[in-house]
């Protein structure tokens, strides 16, 4: 397995920013429900049911049938100041049989913020034992770059990202949780075979590090490999292949500028040690959630990324092929709506957040017959 992920790190590595842009609108959208605030997180319950995570510290149970949506009991208090907030909801491998859902949240310290992951268990619209897992060191005066999205793997672990709370050198700094990936058994423990379980001057937790604000996280059953994008200054937001123990160079190297001038961040966009992105996005387009397509509906997607897009306005599909070359397709700009959150169905219908409020699911544009 090492192997197969470092032949394909190598691969994409290449051609890391070679694409074509198209635009696509032959989609059909059906805005489901409307929210008093940003939905940050979805979790897919069934394809009936959906959990509905608000940044300002509110969550739903959503009926996706008929818009119908219940509050949820039993959430902690949270930091929604700036970037802060009720962040990522996800459904843990194990929710049939023990109800789990896991959340990341701003939790407000006498430090400051500090990006969390908890989990507790679904009763009815109840949070019951709720259990922070991990309150990371990632405290700053800064209100942004949390990170905060969650996946899971097929081997009894989680994930989760952590951004480098507004202070660069943070990212580099592997004696704090900041600008790293997260990995960590389901009962929040540290797995033994973490790269950096040994070292006792860097967190245990640590899976990667060298990130600035990794707001998708996404991991693929079928190649077993781990996927992040990640929020650039100015240009330079990427799509990573994520290796255990790899340094994604936040801030040594970077394809975006300075925001007070048209000055490139740190030394290059390269360097040796550090690991290059799968895709890089100049203009930045602001990578908010990611997943990788498997469905029937767009049965021509499965295996392309999709990212929904804040600054850009759209939702990204990225194909990304053997030689690392990628193509890029953009929809739903029509809607002028910063997209927040993505998540699926079973049949590969697909869900999006927006910050308007809005719940859309997405679906094709089914063409008359002729006669």
């Amino acid at each position: 397995m090492k192997t197969l992920i470092l032949f394909l790190a190598s691969l994409l590595a290449l051609n890391a920013s070679a694409s074509d842009t198209v635009v696509d609108e032959a989609l059909s959208i059906k805005n489901i429900t409307q929210f008093d605030g940003i939905p940050w997180g979805i979790a897919m319950i069934n394809d009936n049911e959906a959990i509905i995570t608000i940044k300002k510290g509110t969550a739903f149970k959503v009926n996706l049938n008929n818009g119908q949506k219940q509050p949820l009991l039993g959430l902690p208090k949270v930091d929604n100041r700036g970037q802060g907030g009720l962040l990522d909801v996800a459904k843990s491998p194990q929710f049939k049989e023990h109800n789990w859902l896991y959340f990341t949240y701003a939790k407000p310290t006498d430090d400051g913020s500090k990006t969390t992951l908890a989990r507790a268990k679904l009763l009815g619209n109840t949070l019951a034992d709720w259990q922070d897992l991990l309150v990371t060191d990632s405290a700053t005066k800064e209100s942004k770059h949390y990170g905060g999205r969650i996946a899971f793997d097929d081997n009894g672990h989680v994930f989760f990202s952590v951004g480098d709370r507004g202070v660069r050198e943070n990212a580099q700094d592997l004696t704090n949780h900041a600008g790293s990936v997260i990995r960590l058994n389901l009962d929040g423990s540290i797995p033994t075979d973490n790269p950096f379980v040994t070292h006792a001057n860097i967190r245990n937790e640590i899976w990667s590090y060298g990130h600035r604000n990794p707001q998708g996280l996404f991991y693929d059953t079928n190649s077993r490999t781990l996927w992040s994008n990640e929020h650039g200054p100015r240009g330079g937001d990427e799509i990573n292949l994520i290796r255990p123990g790899a340094n994604y160079g936040w801030p040594i190297v970077s394809y975006g500028k300075e925001y007070w001038g048209p000055i490139s961040v740190g030394e290059g966009t390269e360097k040796d040690g550090i690991d290059n992105p799968a895709k890089v996005f100049i203009p930045s387009i602001a990578p908010s959630s990611l997943i990788r397509y498997k469905g029937m509906l767009f049965s021509n997607w499965n295996g392309d990324f999709l990212s929904t897009a804040l600054a850009l306005r759209h939702l990204n599909r990225i194909k990304i092929e053997k030689d690392g070359e990628t193509t890029e397709t953009r929809y739903l700009q029509h809607l002028n709506e910063r997209l927040r959150s993505i998540a699926q169905d079973s049949e590969g219908a697909l869900y999006i957040g927006t910050d308007s409020g809005k719940l859309l699911k997405i679906t094709l544009d089914i063409l008359p017959e002729e006669h």
